[in-house]
């Protein structure tokens, strides 16, 4: 039978983790700049964001079990999360600066120019477009235009990117909280702890990603909208030194 002391420990752990989420803009921040550029639904930027913190949660419980069964004291596995979360925040850091330059390669492909365009059939005329990937000019008294097979959509990796980089972050707060009622032997005190930890930590990160992008969406750049990329990138970038040199 559980005893208060495990109740009163899974208190903590809920308000730990909702604190954990909250002041860590790593838990959010990628997602909401990601969906807004990228144009995910709302559906697909929660569903990456609840997997990418289900891995988040579950690297520092499965690093808790493994000292849980080799007896490795509490110090040394906080030192392990410590060198994973200056790992994370690196991954962050290098992701979004290279998410940045790409963004900003997008933007000047995607800048609009004019071109006069000359047919067989009735008078040439000028013509502006960009030359991102999607553009089509299409003509329908043109056959050759309407034969063209649609192009093949490509696979999007930034999903599994940070999917990646979250299973790198650490939950510092997660390891003591699960080795005290494992030094009591009670491994329904461990289960019930590393839920309520796992289970408000991905719900605040849901809620906080699901109100701000659906803010955001809405907002319109203007003429900056074709930068959304290299902003995204950007922001991230600020992030992941956030959490690297200020100890978000």
């Amino acid at each position: 039978m559980l005893n208060s002391e495990i109740w009163i420990l899974a208190g903590t752990a809920a308000s730990l983790g909702l604190i954990h989420t909250v002041i860590g803009p790593d838990h959010y921040v990628p997602f909401i700049a990601m969906s807004r550029a990228r144009r995910w639904s709302m559906a697909k930027t929660l569903t990456i964001a609840g997997l990418a913190g289900l891995g988040h949660v579950m690297g520092s419980i499965v690093l808790g079990f493994i000292g849980i069964a080799f007896g490795i004291a509490v110090s040394r596995l906080e030192g392990a999360e410590a060198a994973r979360g200056g790992a994370a925040a690196w991954l962050m850091i290098g992701f979004g600066f290279a998410y940045f330059l790409w963004g900003l390669w997008r933007a000047g492909k995607g800048k609009h120019h004019h071109h006069i365009h000359a047919h067989a059939a009735g008078p040439p005329h000028e013509h502006e477009h960009s030359h991102v990937p999607d553009h089509i000019h299409l003509h329908a008294e043109d056959p050759v235009h309407e034969a063209e097979p649609a192009r093949p959509a490509k696979a999007n990796i930034t999903p599994w990117i940070l999917f990646t980089i979250f299973v790198f972050g650490p939950c510092e707060p997660l390891i003591p909280l699960i080795m005290y009622p494992a030094a009591k032997h009670s491994l329904g005190g461990v289960a019930i702890v590393a839920g309520v930890f796992g289970l408000v930590t991905i719900g605040t990160m849901l809620a906080i990603i699901g109100l701000s992008s659906w803010g955001v969406r809405s907002l319109r750049l203007g003429r900056l909208e074709r930068y959304a990329h290299a902003l995204a990138g950007g922001v991230i970038v600020l992030s992941g030194l956030a959490v690297r040199f200020l100890g978000l």
